[in-house]
Formats: C-alpha cells, structure tokens, sequence
C-alpha cells in the first residue's frame, strides 16, 4: 500500500503564501536570477519598492502554486513553462512595460565566464578586428567564426552565433569574447514573462526597441493611409484628396470627351477666341477698335484742327463705319466658331453611353 509523502509544514505556508500573492496582483512575471548577484538584487529590489514585489522560492513550488490557482486567474498556466534557472516572482499593479523598461535600466554589461548560462543569443558581428594576421584567425575558426585578412587586419567575414540562449558558455568562447571586447551578459533581472488580463508578453515583446516600434506605427499609418486612397475607401483624412481628385478626374474626362461643363466651357472659349485670333492674322483682317477706345484718342483730333483749322464733320462717320464693319468681321467669325463647338459638343451628347 502506498503512503503518501509527508509535506513539511513550512513548505505548506511557502505554497500558501505564494498562491495569496498570485492572487493579489494584477501583473504576474517570471524571471530568472542565475548569476544574479545578491547586492545587485538589493539595488533592483530598492529600485521598484513601492512599485513591484520581487520574491523567490522553489520551482516546483511555483509550478504546483500555479496548477492550484489557474482557475482564479485567467492564463495564469501559460507561465508555468517559464519557471527556469533560479526563478523569481514578480508582481505589481502597473504595466508590464513598466516594469520591463525599470528592470532593463538596472541592468549592467559584464564579460562572459566559462559555465555561465547565456541570457540571450550570443553573436559576433561581422567587421573588422584590432588583431594582426596569425593564429588568431585559426581560433576564431574553432569557435565557428570565419575570418579573413583585410587592410593587414583579421576581419570577421559575416555575423556568427556563438552560444544559442540558454546554453552553457565554453572556456574557449569566453576567452575570445572577452578579447573582442565583447560584454554578452547582463547583470540584472532576467524578466522572462509576464501575465496581463489573460495574455502572456514574451521578453522579445516586452523589451521592444521603443522607437523602432514607433517608426513601424508610422510606416503602418502610411501604408493604411495609401491603401484606403488607392482604393478610394473614404475616411476622415483622405476624404479632402479624393474628392480633389474626383474633381480633377471629372474635368479630364470631360475635356476627353468633348462634353461641354462649366469649367470645359471655359477652356472652350479661351481656345475659340485664341483660334479666332490667329484666324484674323492670317487673313489680314484690320485690328478691331471699339468706339470706346477711339474717343479716348484726342490727339487724333487736335490733329486735324492743326491740319485743316476745322475738324472734319465727315471724318466720325467714316471712322464709325469701319468700326462696324470690324466688329461685325469679329463676331461673324468667333460666331461661327462656337457654333462649330456647339455643334460637336450636340453630336457627342447625342450619342449612345456605349460608343463614348
């Protein structure tokens, strides 16, 4: 007959106790605080009071805390896969962006040592290096790094993954990073997850580059803004531009298709008056003078009294003639003009909607 494990009383009020601060906090974290120093964690845990709780226990107390409260807190189970390493318990009632970017400000580079755990990928950019040609280039190769020489210096021809996350940092790789200069680990929480109203943010989504995440907001208005103004999809900010071009496109078909409008109309008669223009200097035709714009010509006057001492009572009647005669020449021909323009634009309003 089996007989149950005895449970410690102290591990019983440890499970309690985490079960009552599960509950308690709108935002619930995971972290893992391998190679986190304990004066460190002094400074971060100084940092948040008043902001976030940070506390520790055992895994398996964490994962069975988390079974028994799972139907209290809505997708509380989804964080039972990030109880990892040295795991720690973050709660707090603000954002989980805000504790994230808190956490990362307490964060400090150091240099890799064999055995350490890597807290992210691990990799070499490609780039010129401050080692002259030798065995170096053969080291860099052992650890999957391919170099060359350029400009009598060892260049790293492409990126290269030295240690994947998570996995243990070799005695050989941390000696070559740290030559390089290269400070992969952080000191500092390591927020793996955090749960808000049912969903899990990853780190790779809480530790978002905040401007790169605001230039891809503005690439996506763009984008939207052009997509809905191709389509012509009204909206409060296009709907000025589409109906400008709505007007516009308007004009051109009917200037395409001879159809007569009040803004074609226009254009038709501008070009009428210009063809009658041109019609009348290559016809010789005499310029046209209004009766208006010879009376303001006195000097014409005065300059038949200087001839002949009298004005000559025949010579208004003979100026009146031929003022007639041009205006009559003018508008016989700009007449004739927009009846032609009359005529055609008639013709193509006649015709079927299928043959325009």
């Amino acid at each position: 007959m089996n007989q149950k494990a005895h449970v410690s009383q102290e591990k019983k009020n440890e499970l309690d106790r985490i079960k009552k601060l599960l509950t308690e906090y709108k935002i619930i974290a995971l972290a893992d605080m391998t190679n986190m120093p304990s004066a460190q964690l002094q400074r971060v845990r100084s940092k948040l009071k008043g902001s976030a709780l940070i506390t520790m226990s055992k895994k398996r107390l964490i994962k069975i805390a988390i079974k028994e409260v799972k139907s209290k807190i809505n997708g509380v189970e989804g964080l039972e896969q990030y109880v990892k390493g040295m795991p720690a318990i973050l709660l707090t009632n603000d954002s989980p962006f805000r504790l994230a970017s808190a956490l990362k400000k307490a964060k400090s580079k150091a240099p890799a040592r064999a055995g350490q755990l890597a807290p992210n990928d691990i990799v070499v950019p490609a780039g010129p290096t401050p080692f002259p040609p030798g065995p170096i280039i053969g080291e860099l190769g052992q650890i999957g790094i391919k170099a060359t020489i350029a400009e009598g210096k060892v260049t790293i021809k492409e990126d290269a993954l030295i240690v994947k996350e998570g996995n243990a940092i070799s005695q050989q790789a941390a000696a070559m990073l740290t030559r390089l200069g290269i400070e992969p680990m952080e000191i500092g929480v390591n927020l793996l997850a955090a749960l808000e109203n049912g969903t899990v943010f990853t780190k790779e989504v809480l530790f978002v580059d905040e401007t790169e995440y605001l230039k891809n907001i503005r690439l996506a208005a763009q984008n939207s803004f052009n997509l809905a103004f191709s389509i012509a999809y009204t909206t409060r900010d296009n709907v000025k531009l589409l109906l400008a071009k709505a007007f516009r496109d308007s004009n051109a078909l009917a200037e395409a298709r001879k159809i007569m409008t009040s803004e074609t109309v226009k254009k038709d008669l501008g070009k009428a008056k210009l063809e009658m223009e041109l019609l009348k200097n290559k016809l010789s035709l005499p310029e046209i003078e209004t009766k208006e714009e010879a009376k303001k010509k006195p000097e014409d006057i005065e300059e038949n009294k200087n001839t002949s001492g009298t004005i000559d009572q025949a010579h208004p009647s003979k100026e009146e003639d031929k003022f007639k005669k041009d205006e009559e020449i003018a508008q016989n021909v700009l007449k004739k003009l927009q009846d032609e323009k009359l005529e055609k634009a008639e013709k193509e309003a006649r015709k079927p909607r299928w043959a325009l």
